[in-house]
């Protein structure tokens, strides 16, 4: 059993240690005997999705969001499509925003891939902070974000309700997005070594869709949960 993971562009979508996502997923697979492969994906090569566990897209400035857009859009109806079908994808915060309609820039909109009705405008300054969230999925989910976009979900799914910090705005207390089997987020950090539940649901996920038993062992997350509760601690339960 191999579960396989197409990373789209690395080199340029990467910002905050986003590959730290990649590995977590490979370490947590590896720790329970399930072999991975990943496939990074840099040029213009035919992509066959459907041969992926998951696709995964990580953040970048605008300068490479927008040296990646013309590639998207080109591989649009295979990723749709992928989507559509149940095939798992994560996003975070550049990848995130290439997901939806547009993303509008001061002299320039950069065309998204339309797979989420969301829209994002850039705001006049940065958010900024590290970031707690309640999900009702996923129980209290930890990150940091740093984004100048402003991204407006309609009616989606939001991944939580900030508790701290700023979200997908800084207006409507939300962060992220569920859809399907797709999560897209703002949130780096990587977020997910401090957020084990996230990465063993995308794991379950993967499974599912394969038609594999998703049945997985426990692992001691002990590292993982203090460093998750020191952000809790620190930024939420001050007193």
């Amino acid at each position: 059993m191999k579960l396989k993971i197409a990373h789209l562009y690395p080199d340029l979508l990467n910002l905050y240690g986003d590959i730290g996502n990649i590995t977590t997923i490979r370490k947590r697979c590896e720790w329970r005997g399930i072999q991975t492969q990943v496939d990074s994906i840099y040029g213009n090569e035919k992509i066959n999705f459907t041969d992926y566990d998951l696709v995964f897209l990580g953040g970048g400035s605008d300068r490479e969001q927008l040296l990646v857009r013309d590639k998207l859009i080109a591989m649009k109806k295979e990723i749709s499509a992928y989507v559509e079908d149940g095939g798992v994808l994560a996003a975070v915060c550049g990848g995130y925003q290439l997901l939806g309609s547009y993303y509008k820039l001061e002299k320039e909109t950069i065309p998204g891939l339309e797979i989420l009705n969301i829209q994002t405008e850039v705001g006049e300054t940065r958010l900024i902070s590290n970031v707690v969230l309640e999900s009702e999925k996923f129980g209290t989910i930890v990150g940091f974000e740093n984004h100048g976009g402003r991204t407006y979900i309609n009616d989606h799914t939001p991944l939580g309700k900030v508790i701290y910090g700023n979200g997908n705005n800084g207006k409507d207390g939300f962060e992220g997005v569920l859809y399907k089997n797709v999560i897209a987020t703002y949130l780096h950090g990587a977020l997910l070594p401090k957020n084990p539940v996230l990465s063993d649901y995308i794991i379950k996920m993967m499974l599912e869709q394969r038609g594999l038993p998703s049945d997985l062992k426990p692992l001691d997350d002990t590292i993982e949960e203090n460093a998750h509760k020191y952000v809790v601690d620190r930024f939420v339960n001050k007193n």
